[in-house]
């Protein structure tokens, strides 16, 4: 995601070229001189961001390469080899460069145009940065630019689909994935119906005055086909869970609601489906959910793989014992997850496979299937017991975070109502 920065610098590229192109000579500029001084003006950001001080340096802006290593990176650039040795060890404890990932930008800054390399700059993301010192004075170091944390709220109504209408409502849509791990135990996001609405409170992380994530949910309600469910964060000792609902309980499950984000249901669970390749009526004791291949496929619940392979028309296979109770497959799978095999262990959440349409298939998707005690059930009916509620010692301080956090809530809600009134006086 550009940050406001980026885009200002390249407003001021695309009015310079404008004027350039119109014969406007006030501008003094063309296109390509344009460029040229937004990237030298990076540049000198980059340099004061480090504290680099150097009178001339000659900079190469560029994109990490697939496949490439940290190695053949410095490489490329002109870092002597023998010299690698030393620039990993003076990393060590700071920033691992096996860690370096393809797509993401770096830039090498020489003591001039085809002089020796004196610095690399690898950009982790849009506000973290590792600076690589690679003349006399060998050093690495990390600097993370300035963040805001600032506290917001929104209520937000189902019309198309959560991504959309989180747009549409002037929304991050980064907030629908913390929507969704939250209530991933309680609600099913491909059965959610126009009207469906939420509100959340959240701490939202700005760089540069652009939203880069979404921090903290406090408390959240969710009102889905006519019942209000409610998230509150609150913290009971050592229990893993976060995010309990009014009454104490644990949001989290013993099972997830659907073992992938985001996606439709093509196919339901039912004695007499006709089949899409076979061209029979035959039963269909499952759930199929269509998305692109290659979407991670994560397992519901903690469990052992028991089988892992080819299943005939199921084509790629993973089937996991939960307990003695409960079992899943997944099928059609594309690949299954690095390391996976047949008695691995697995935690709820954890990506076991992609998406694929192997076996009997007529398009990506994922065919899941639930077992309980040897006998299929529908995945969309299953009832799923919580963990451990909250204790009763923390009870009282429990329903009094509760109620601060809906005091917030509404405090913001005031001083957003009187802000609208007043831009209308």
């Amino acid at each position: 995601m550009a940050n406001f920065a980026t885009m200002k610098r390249l407003a001021i590229v695309l009015i310079l070229s404008a004027l350039a192109l119109c014969g406007c000579k006030d501008g003094g500029v063309n296109g390509e001189n344009a460029a040229t001084a937004e990237a030298e003006q990076s540049s000198k950001e980059r340099e004061s961001l480090f504290g680099i001080e150097h009178e001339e340096l000659y900079s190469v802006i560029g994109k990490i390469k697939n496949g490439e290593t940290f190695g053949g990176i410095l490489t490329r650039l002109g870092l002597p080899a023998e010299r690698h040795s030393a620039v990993i060890a003076a990393a060590d404890g700071i920033f691992d460069p096996r860690k370096i990932r393809s797509g993401n930008s770096y830039e090498a800054l020489y003591e001039s145009e085809g002089g020796r390399l004196l610095y690399f700059i690898y950009d982790v993301d849009t506000y973290t940065h590792v600076l690589f010192s690679l003349a006399d004075s060998l050093y690495v170091k990390s600097v993370v630019e300035e963040r805001s944390l600032q506290q917001r709220y929104a209520t937000v109504t189902i019309e198309s689909s959560l991504w959309n209408d989180l747009q549409k409502a002037g929304v991050s849509p980064l907030l629908a994935l913390k929507i969704s791990d939250i209530y991933a135990w309680a609600i099913d996001f491909f059965s959610l119906q126009k009207g469906d609405s939420f509100t959340a409170l959240y701490d939202e992380l700005l760089f540069e005055g652009e939203t880069v994530d979404i921090g903290n949910i406090w408390y959240a309600e969710f009102n889905h086909a006519g019942k209000t469910y409610y998230a509150v964060n609150y913290k009971d000792g050592e229990k893993s869970s976060l995010y309990w609902n009014e009454k104490g309980e644990s949001l989290r499950k013993a099972f997830l609601k659907a073992p992938l984000n985001f996606f439709r249901i093509t196919s339901r669970f039912t004695y007499s489906r006709k089949h899409p390749v076979l061209k029979i009526v035959r039963p269909h004791t499952g759930v199929d959910y269509a998305a692109p291949k290659g979407t991670p496929v994560m397992t519901i619940g903690d469990g052992v793989v028991i089988f892992k392979g080819w299943s005939g028309g199921g084509g790629n296979t993973i089937k996991i014992r939960h307990n003695s109770i409960y079992t899943t497959s997944y099928m059609h799978l594309s690949g299954y997850a690095k390391g996976l095999a047949k008695g691995s262990r697995v935690k709820q959440g954890e990506v076991i496979g992609y998406v694929g349409s192997t076996g009997l298939s007529t398009g990506p998707h994922l065919d899941f299937r639930v077992y309980k005690n040897g006998t299929p059930i529908d995945p969309l009916k299953m009832e799923s017991p919580s963990v451990e509620p909250i204790s009763k010692e923390n009870m009282e301080n429990f329903s009094a975070t509760m109620q601060s956090y809906r005091f917030r809530l509404d405090s913001l809600r005031t001083s957003r109502h009187v802000e609208s009134l007043l831009n209308v006086l």
